[in-house]
């Protein structure tokens, strides 16, 4: 599965990296704690099928580590399935920024999704591939390994090996289902592609995995909570899908440049709360970079959301310099646009200062990039 910008911040900011494989962070979400502990314990459950459950060992602590075992395997085998992916985009260019385990799977983040058929179908099939590939070779070692005379210990392992492909198998169909998130969804896409344009495929596929999931949640009205809870997840999946490829393709041929604001206003440091608040709304824009007074060099930025939690009575005291942002996040002119939005996205402020030679010449906020694809998208429509 691989992940947008909606969701980016929110995953980054609650996980840690455990380590780097082919030059990809490794993160564990802190949902992942859950799984350590839940999936164990529904796996170990007297009332769990056997099919991969260990309900049949007597000694709990045996049951629980057996339960733990393949919930850390199954997990292994999930960051193998996004470096899958991972591998083969890297293959056509693509920097893949982590790879974050989370309570649902895994989540490759890629530095964009490529717009030719033939790649997005190639990297999307990848980890399926993958899944497919242990599921087999599980199963082939099961095999042999069921031949053998079996000790407690050897159906133990025999056992776990058969559970291991099982899920694998199974992670290989669900990815596979042709609606977004899921890998299929993008394999759909795919297909449509190379029969019409992007966005009109987008919503094609969409429309696709919309249906799907009204069909499983209304059998999960009858069957399970589980299929309603996935056809949620289905469906909110596509929409976001739809969404950020219409901002993209919105955006596309759009430089900064185009977009940004040119009247630019500095402030010193030493200007006063009271005396920004003024300049704004006498001025109307909520940001503005801070020059050093007697330098006249950049030394941060201050925006509305800087100064809003300053209270009051104190504003006629505290100084620009003591609440600005001095980690400064700047764009050239001749970027693409959605390259500022998926900054803006990818490092949560409201709007990054735009340079011409090192030379700042303006700024573009989030603001602008979302009227511009209110304008542009009604245009087009």
């Amino acid at each position: 599965m691989t992940e947008q910008d909606g969701a980016r911040q929110i995953i980054m900011k609650t996980s840690i990296q455990i380590g780097k494989v082919m030059g990809i962070p490794i993160k564990i979400h802190i949902s992942f704690l859950l799984v350590l502990v839940v999936f164990p314990i529904a796996l170990s459950m007297e009332n769990i099928d056997n099919v991969f459950g260990f309900s049949y060992v007597e000694s709990i602590p045996l049951r629980y580590g057996l339960a733990l075992a393949l919930t850390i395997l199954l997990f292994s085998c999930v960051l193998l399935h996004e470096l899958g992916h991972s591998w083969v985009a890297q293959r056509y260019g693509i920097v893949i920024r982590s790879i974050t385990l989370i309570v649902l799977g895994g989540i490759a983040a890629m530095e964009e999704v490529p717009r030719d058929p033939r790649a997005e179908m190639r990297i999307s099939i990848a980890g399926p591939a993958v899944s497919l590939a242990i599921g087999v070779f599980c199963c082939m070692t099961y095999l042999i390994l069921n031949s053998i005379p079996q000790t407690p210990v050897l159906h133990h392992v025999t056992h776990l090996v058969w559970s291991l492909s099982f899920l694998n198998i199974i992670l290989f169909v669900f990815n596979l289902i042709p609606a977004f998130p899921m890998d299929g969804g993008r394999v759909l896409r795919a297909w449509y592609a190379k029969r019409m344009p992007y966005l009109q495929a987008t919503r094609k596929a969409v429309h696709v995995g919309k249906m799907l999931a009204v069909v499983m949640g209304v059998f999960g009205l009858l069957a399970s909570i589980w299929l309603i809870l996935i056809a949620l997840f289905v469906y909110i999946g596509a929409s976001e899908e739809e969404k950020f490829t219409e901002v993209s393709v919105t955006l596309e041929g759009i430089r900064v440049g185009d977009l940004m604001t040119r009247d630019l206003v500095h402030v010193p440091g030493t200007m006063t709360i009271s005396e920004l608040l003024r300049l704004m709304f006498e001025r109307k824009y909520l940001g503005y970079p801070v020059i050093d007074q007697y330098s006249k060099s950049l030394i941060g930025i201050v925006t509305f959301t800087d100064i809003r939690e300053v209270p009051m009575n104190m504003h006629d005291s505290t100084l620009v310099q003591d609440v600005m942002t001095a980690d400064v996040i700047t764009i050239t002119e001749d970027a693409d646009a959605i390259d500022a939005l998926k900054m803006i996205s990818t490092h949560n402020v409201g709007q990054l200062l735009v340079e011409r030679g090192g030379i700042t010449v303006g700024i573009i906020s989030r603001t602008d990039l979302m009227r511009s694809i209110a304008v542009l998208g009604y245009s087009e429509g």
